[in-house]
């Protein structure tokens, strides 16, 4: 994801600090990837910080995300889960047991210019996902 840096600057400009919870939850973001949801934040996020609570995971959370720092994704479980606001983030989701795969290279990125010529558009992010079954439960059916 990216940096504390880059986190501090942007929550600076939008007129907020980064107080000592937002520290322990962007290196939780940092540290342990892609893909948290926000129960794993806060267990980790305690860690670092232990008066940590849940309700200011969920609102810092809610605030990277306003930022476009961060962005939500649902996969297969019901927890919602985060991942980077820029560039692009692919996954093969299999349908049967939940395995979640992600790859890099999409191919998108020509499409992503044509799309951004095409209406004027700047694009900043984007999430691809393919749903089907793995070769496992293929194996196993």
């Amino acid at each position: 994801m990216d940096t504390s840096k880059d986190f501090a600057e942007a929550l600076r400009r939008a007129g907020y600090k980064m107080t000592a919870p937002r520290k322990a939850i962007v290196q939780v973001l940092e540290q342990e990837g892609e893909h948290l949801s926000s129960g794993e934040v806060w267990a980790l996020g305690r860690r670092i910080y232990p008066p940590l609570s849940r309700a200011t995971v969920y609102r810092t959370l809610e605030l990277l995300t306003n930022l476009g720092l961060i962005r939500p994704i649902l996969l297969k479980d019901t927890a919602q889960r985060y991942v980077s606001g820029e560039g692009g983030h692919h996954h093969l989701v299999c349908s049967t047991c939940g395995a979640v795969f992600e790859f890099e290279r999409c191919g998108v990125d020509r499409l992503a210019a044509e799309l951004a010529e095409r209406f004027d558009f700047q694009i900043r992010s984007h999430l691809l996902e393919f749903y089907g079954v793995c070769r496992n439960c293929q194996t196993h059916a």
